[in-house]
Order: C-alpha cells, then sequence, then structure tokens
C-alpha cells in the first residue's frame, strides 16, 4: 500500500531553548513519507537563528529521510492556534501531525499511528501515549489522564483529553470541523477536540511515544490566568453550535455548570462578585435559550462568548 504523505506541524514562539530537540525528534522518524513545517510565530529571541542554523544544515547534508523541511516565518505574533493554522494551509499530507516545541516525538510515533490508519480507512483521528517529563525526571501521569480510544466526548469535556503532541488526523477532518479558534488564547485544543469528538471517535496507539516535558515557566499554564475562563466559554460554544446531539448537549451543560460554579466561587473569594455572579448565572440562562449571557469586555474579547 502506498505510503500517505505526512504533515509534521510544529508551531514555536520564543522556544530557542528547545526547538532543536523537537526538530531532531521529527527528523529522526523511521517514516520516511513526511514533510515538515516548522512555524516560528514572530519569536523574539534567538529561535529565528536556531532555525536558519537548522535549515542550513539540512541543505548541506541533502534530503534523507525527510521528504522537505520549511520554515514558516510569521510577521506577527497571532498564538499557539493562528501559527498550527499557517501551517495546516500550507500542508499537502493526507495525515496531519502536531508536536509542541517543547516536546519530542520517539522514532517509532508516526510509523505507528500511520500504521493505525491504514488498518482502519475510516479512522479521522487518533492519538498515542505519552511519557510525562517535569524538571529532568520522568514522572507518572495521573490515571484519569491516561491516553484512551473511541468516544472521548464526554472525557473531553472534563479536560483536554487528546494531546496537540500526540494526535495524527487525517487533513479532510478540517473541513468538517474547520481550523483552530485564533480567539483563544489558551484552551484553545480543548475548544477543538470538543468539535471533533462530538463527531468522530478516536483511535489510539497505546505504546508511550511521545515524551511531554513540562514544569518550565513558558509554558500556557503558567502564563495564562484563569485557564477555565477559557474552557467555559468553549462549552458555551459548543452549546450554542448546533452540532451536539440531546445527550451530548445534557452532557456538555452539566460540565458547563460544574466549571461555573468552580469558577464562581473563586472569584467571590477574591471579591469579584459581579463576574461570579455572571458566570454562576450562566447555565440557567443558556437552558431558558437566552440569546446570550451578559458579555463582560476582557481586553478587547468577550468573555464568555
Amino acid at each position: 500500500m502506498t505510503a500517505p504523505l505526512v504533515s509534521a506541524i510544529v508551531p514555536t514562539f520564543d522556544r530557542a531553548w528547545c526547538i532543536g530537540r523537537a526538530i531532531e525528534s521529527v527528523l529522526a522518524q523511521t517514516y520516511r513519507s513526511l514533510e515538515f513545517l516548522v512555524v516560528d510565530d514572530a519569536s523574539t529571541d534567538d529561535t529565528a537563528s536556531v532555525l536558519k542554523d537548522v535549515e542550513e544544515k539540512r541543505r548541506r547534508q541533502g534530503g534523507d529521510r525527510v521528504i522537505s523541511l520549511e520554515v514558516l516565518r510569521r510577521d506577527a505574533r497571532g498564538g499557539v492556534s493562528a501559527a498550527r493554522n499557517t501551517g495546516i494551509r500550507r500542508a499537502r499530507g493526507a495525515l496531519i501531525a502536531f508536536l509542541d516545541s517543547d516536546d519530542e516525538w520517539l522514532p517509532e510515533k508516526t510509523a505507528r499511528q500511520v500504521a493505525l490508519h491504514l488498518r482502519n480507512p475510516g479512522l479521522m483521528l487518533s492519538q498515542t501515549g505519552e511519557r510525562w517529563m517535569r524538571r529532568g525526571a520522568f514522572v507518572n501521569p495521573p490515571k484519569r489522564l491516561e491516553k484512551t480510544a473511541g468516544d472521548l466526548f464526554e472525557r473531553s469535556l472534563a479536560f483536554c483529553a487528546v494531546s496537540p503532541s500526540a494526535v495524527m488526523l487525517r487533513r479532510e477532518i478540517f473541513d468538517d470541523v474547520g481550523l483552530f479558534d485564533e480567539s483563544f488564547p489558551a484552551c484553545e485544543d480543548y475548544e477543538m477536540w470538543l468539535r471533533v469528538t462530538c463527531r468522530h471517535e478516536v483511535g489510539l496507539v497505546p505504546q508511550p511515544l511521545v515524551v511531554k516535558h513540562g514544569g518550565h515557566e513558558d509554558q500556557l499554564s503558567s502564563t495564562v490566568e484563569a485557564l477555565d475562563r477559557h474552557r467555559i466559554r468553549a462549552i458555551v460554544k459548543a452549546l450554542r453550535s448546533n452540532l451536539l446531539s440531546s445527550d451530548q448537549h445534557a452532557l456538555a451543560l452539566a460540565a458547563l455548570q460544574m466549571k461555573c460554579r468552580i469558577y464562581g466561587q473563586g472569584c467571590r473569594k477574591r471579591g469579584r462578585e459581579d463576574e461570579a455572579r455572571e458566570v454562576l448565572s450562566l447555565p440557567e440562562r443558556l437552558r431558558e435559550g437566552v440569546a446570550g449571557p451578559r458579555r463582560r469586555r476582557d481586553r478587547g474579547r468577550d468573555v464568555w462568548s
């Protein structure tokens, strides 16, 4: 069977300290039909120099396992969603895989996932197991975060059940669900997987073929406040999308109520009573079919829409 072309997309911003490791892990893949797109989201550190050195080294070496290596440079920072979308629009592969620039793939990652998709031609996306590293030491991820297969919509409401660095998707899935929502400064993957898992089951290669490095200061989870606020936005968007079945709608409302309660209680503890009332009343207003919740502006964006 002809090996499908896989497009590996690595978005990066100010990651000169680790982007080389991510690049080397893609170049070390045993799968040969691979194009590699690195998207520099207008970095301000030495990332551009690191990528230039990589490109020069590749030119000297000539082609080997990887069909192509292309660096796409954005003129203005748009965030990780905009960087991934830039790569998706440029990609030629029948299958698309992402790698966060602080993570790395093990050499068999692409080959094993492609084999799963070839055995299951109707499978639209899959992921692999992961190994977690924190401050230079391997740690065991919590049991509830272990990767699973099948209908993951309910799990995806609770937490981000699909890992961007472990996922592989058929490119036509973006015709079905759209690209990443660039209005989300964080939890953009959470929002995407809600759109995906309400329509498609997820395949799994259980072996840990991705190493996730955590604990560093520039992780989005460390730099963006109130991540649950963005998860609430994502659930509200899903509820308004008319994509959910009646069962999925009920699950999403229940998840929204729980997250709003936790977030609202946190607001009250911090003296933000207006925001607490707004978010605590949000599930009921959505149940009643109100066209939209009251909107509070936050740096030019609507918080709950």
